[in-house]
């Protein structure tokens, strides 16, 4: 869980969507016949995102002018009757570009959320990722429930224009209504929507869809990398499928032994540790920060502006105004990567001076709204896996409890995500367990790497997944930076590393430093 609560989108998908500036559900899809493995994948090129996947082009060529190829996968709608309903996954791939009789196989990319488009993200980063191509068909894929895959659909846009400008973080017995009465709505338009997707989202059905996945593409191992909760999808793949564990790389780790309540407590210290990186940086790199004379300056006047935002809302991106909570998930999607400061550097300015429309644009990017006020499905899949993933269900009674703690660790955050944790009062599926099994004994060495300054994913989470994958499996590495992850920080170290294991078979030490 990642990103639990208000914090729902998918980062790098988010990411991608701000540095660039007809819904398909399953039912129509017919009955499989046979056996699922034996279907082949026709590959063509690859058309522009759906609304769902975020909109936008067609994905650019390669660098070396070769072309990205999709294809649909169908995968059954309840792995539990594995001959019944189909649904089709979208799956997207770049053919590596080295010599044939140097190719290992495909490696299989799920970038986090969850709810991201893997079909739109690598791409996005496909650059990144050149040297790994001259090994791998570099694949990627929409996970069931996502974009192009079955896309969960619960509130339409103009519903979701008001449901993420809505006061979050309640201060009255009112405003506690207010917030609650949303989340139920939000969550019964799900179930009106998708209620025949909604028990086949968990995470368990996209490790035996990867597993699928690995046949239909004609690896014997699966090869793969995961990013954030990409890291828990690959650990549970790895519990259920130990021996068909190929090289994979863990990066931005979930902490996979702790409960929801834990990790957005661990967030809120993650988020709070990020912010105070940025402050520090902007008093100590800039000759006047704009922001304030120091980093606690920086850090007091962001409260201030919050807490002016929840009694007087700034013009925002008309007709929309700039909300308490807006703003707060508009600095948060900033603290993903140190590319996105000097964003948030102007946002804050020009907040400060009565205008809200960067940091709603921030916002914007974190929800998965474009330009055109259309919405990509990444809150809704996002929603639907986590309250099919996690067990507990809390109430407001819960949070009031939980409020100190989440305040001490965090006066930005802390509210925001202890609130959030509402997000599945009266989901229509129960969790499926109170943290994933990820243990794995059987399985081939796991590259692990956790990053010091990582907001999102704490950096405590790789020493933990390390842990749990068991004895000789979990490998950790550890990059002191900045940003969520560790590999797409361009950091030589940590590159060096992660080639070599993927390209050449070599693991790195276990506790392996790079900074």
């Amino acid at each position: 869980m990642p990103i639990p609560s208000r914090l729902r989108a998918a980062a790098l998908t988010a990411g991608a969507v701000l540095l660039a500036s007809s819904l398909a559900g399953c039912a129509d899809d017919p009955p499989a016949h046979g056996d699922p493995t034996a279907q082949k994948l026709d590959w063509k090129a690859c058309p522009a995102p759906s609304p769902a996947e975020g909109g936008g082009p067609a994905p650019s060529p390669l660098p070396d002018g070769g072309a990205w190829q999709c294809a649909t996968m169908r995968a059954p709608l309840d792995w539990d009757h594995p001959r019944g309903d189909t649904i089709g996954l979208a799956l997207i791939r770049a053919r590596s570009s080295g010599p044939a009789d140097r190719r290992i196989g495909s490696l299989v990319f799920n970038f986090g959320g969850p709810g991201g488009s893997g079909v739109t993200t690598l791409p996005a980063f496909g650059a990144d990722y050149e040297q790994l191509r001259t090994r791998y068909d570099l694949v990627s894929f929409d996970p069931r429930g996502v974009g192009r895959s079955a896309p969960v659909r619960c509130e339409n846009d103009r519903q979701l224009d008001a449901y993420f400008q809505q006061d979050a973080t309640p201060d009255d017995a009112a405003e506690r209504t207010a917030l609650l009465d949303s989340t139920k709505r939000f969550n019964a338009a799900c179930e009106k929507n998708s209620g025949r997707m909604l028990p086949n989202v968990a995470t368990t059905d996209a490790a035996r869809d990867m597993d699928l996945m690995r046949q239909v593409l004609g690896d014997d191992r699966l090869h793969y990398f995961g990013i954030s909760y990409g890291t828990e999808l690959g650990g549970v793949y790895a519990h259920l499928f130990p021996t068909k564990v190929g090289r994979a790389v863990f990066d931005a780790v979930v902490d996979p032994a702790q409960t929801e309540e834990e990790g957005s407590l661990g967030q809120a210290r993650g988020f709070q540790l990020a912010l105070g990186q940025f402050a520090r940086n902007c008093v100590s790199t800039t000759e006047d920060c704009p922001l304030g004379d120091s980093a606690q300056d920086v850090e007091d006047r962001i409260v201030r502006l919050l807490k002016d935002l929840d009694a007087r809302p700034l013009p925002g991106i008309p007709p929309r105004e700039l909300t308490q909570t807006a703003a707060t998930g508009g600095i948060a999607q900033s603290l993903y990567s140190k590319d996105f400061w000097q964003y948030l550097t102007e946002g804050l300015e020009q907040a400060y001076d009565g205008d809200g429309s960067i940091l709603m644009a921030l916002s914007d990017a974190m929800n998965g709204r474009g330009e055109n006020g259309e919405y990509s499905n990444a809150t809704a899949a996002n929603i639907s896996i986590n309250c099919a993933d996690d067990k507990p269900r809390y109430d407001t009674a819960d949070v009031e409890r939980l409020l100190p703690r989440f305040r001490a660790a965090s006066p930005v955050f802390g509210d925001y995500l202890a609130w959030g944790l509402l997000g599945c009062t009266d989901w229509p599926v129960a969790g499926a367990a109170d943290h994933p099994d990820v243990s794995a004994p059987g399985a081939p060495p796991i590259l692990v790497i956790g990053n010091t300054g990582d907001p999102a994913t704490p950096y405590e989470g790789a020493a933990k997944m390390a842990k749990a994958l068991g004895r000789g499996v979990g490998v950790e590495l550890t990059y002191k930076g900045q940003g969520h992850g560790a590999y797409d920080s361009g950091n030589r170290c940590v590159r060096d590393a992660v080639h070599g294991y993927l390209l050449e078979g070599e693991t790195p030490a276990a506790g392996t430093v790079c900074t």
